[in-house]
């Protein structure tokens, strides 16, 4: 009897999950896959669940990569990545915001995930307590929660824009001590934006009272309202993060890139060495190729442009007549408080009876998400029209 209950100990010891991999599950991949059942049954949903642009990568990154495997070995990189698209990056920097960064600070990862755990390990210990948005970007929090951290949830409103303050922020830090914060403009959920003047009175603010500053610039190039400020412009401290997935369309070749403050990047480059080697090769090759498709990825933002002005004007007629400034990204976030109190059910009746898959706002606002929904306006424009009408019929 002793012996078959320390057997049965040993193997729940062998099997069982780690503390840290209890994390929420990123809630836009189970309505991704509830669609993808509705499609295998026959039916046809019009995907605004994730943030995934209908088109594909430019065409110059597509024969740079063809090109590669044609000619050449695919081997290991340098861990921070192939000099020249080191080089591009900075250059990219000179040319969009007319500000030089060195090559040297450019660290090219496995999309902005990995530069996410790469910047937290660099920065922070476990038990540090790291402010972020809600809403926001749920992997922020679940990123920081694994790797020991505590994610500190900060709301914002509508008198702000839903921008983080440096007042807000400088409260949550009296109330017990901040060591890092993470913002990202144009912003997943909502698509808001900071001003040059906000983003600069909240780096400011953090970096007087000794709070590191991350900036998520992944939409950096899907600005509507006015021109994306970068952080690394406003602080050599600030560490941002970016990556080819959304302005470059290139999210499955998984390829980011951070700019780091000097200090960090040999530790960074340890991390990375440790961890992944390297970034994939080809990815880089077709990464740094990337940049000369510029004017066919102008024409793509153009299409999310109309997209956003389809949403915009036509939700309302459809019965959904409030949501967040759509400054920039690919996403309006909705309030349907007048329907339900549960935006998890609302998303799934939508899903089911409108063949329409959205994201609910609880995946991203455990505070307030129950009352709003995320529509990502990535797809057609003939996509965005049938949604509207689908979902005004449905809501009827």
């Amino acid at each position: 009897m002793l012996e078959a209950t320390l057997s049965e100990r040993a193997k729940t010891v062998l099997t069982a999950a780690s503390g840290r991999s209890d994390v929420p599950a990123f809630m836009v991949m189970d309505v991704m896959a509830a669609a993808a059942r509705i499609e295998a049954a026959g039916g046809h949903v019009i995907h605004m669940e994730v943030g995934q642009p209908a088109a594909s990568a430019p065409k110059t990154a597509i024969r740079a990569a063809h090109a590669a495997l044609d000619s050449m070995r695919i081997d290991y990189t340098a861990a921070l990545g192939t000099p020249s698209l080191r080089e591009r990056i900075a250059r990219h920097y000179r040319e969009s915001y007319g500000f030089a960064v060195d090559s040297s600070r450019v660290v090219i990862t496995t999309g902005s995930s990995a530069a996410f755990i790469l910047a937290f390990m660099a920065m922070f210990e476990p038990g540090d307590r790291v402010a972020v948005t809600v809403p926001g970007y749920p992997p922020y929090r679940h990123i920081l929660t694994a790797l020991g951290c505590e994610p500190v949830l900060i709301e914002t409103s509508s008198e702000t824009r839903h921008a983080l303050t440096g007042e807000a922020l400088l409260a949550a830090h009296r109330k017990a001590p901040l060591k890092g914060v993470l913002v990202a403009s144009p912003a997943n959920p909502t698509g808001t934006m900071m001003s040059r003047e906000a983003l600069n009175s909240l780096i400011s603010a953090a970096e007087a009272a000794g709070i590191r500053f991350i900036s998520d610039e992944i939409y950096h190039g899907l600005d509507y309202a006015f021109p994306a400020v970068t952080a690394a412009e406003l602080s050599p401290d600030a560490l941002v993060i970016n990556s080819f997935s959304k302005y470059f369309c290139m999210t499955g070749w998984r390829v980011g890139w951070m700019v780091v403050p000097e200090p960090l990047v040999r530790p960074i480059e340890r991390l990375q060495q440790n961890l992944s080697i390297s970034v994939p090769t080809l990815s880089q090759i077709a990464a740094e190729a990337a940049f000369d498709g510029s004017a066919e990825m102008e024409e793509v933002k153009r299409g999310y442009l109309e997209n956003r002005r389809i949403l915009i004007e036509g939700l309302p007629r459809a019965g959904l007549t409030k949501f967040l400034p759509a400054d920039g990204a690919f996403y309006l976030y909705a309030d349907v408080s007048d329907f339900t109190s549960d935006s998890f059910k609302f998303a799934s009746e939508m899903l089911e009876k409108a063949n329409v898959a959205a994201t609910p706002g609880v995946d991203f606002d455990p505070i307030h998400g129950r009352q709003f929904i995320r529509f990502s306006y990535a797809r057609s424009a003939q996509e965005m029209r049938e949604a509207v009408e689908r979902i005004g019929q449905w809501l009827k």
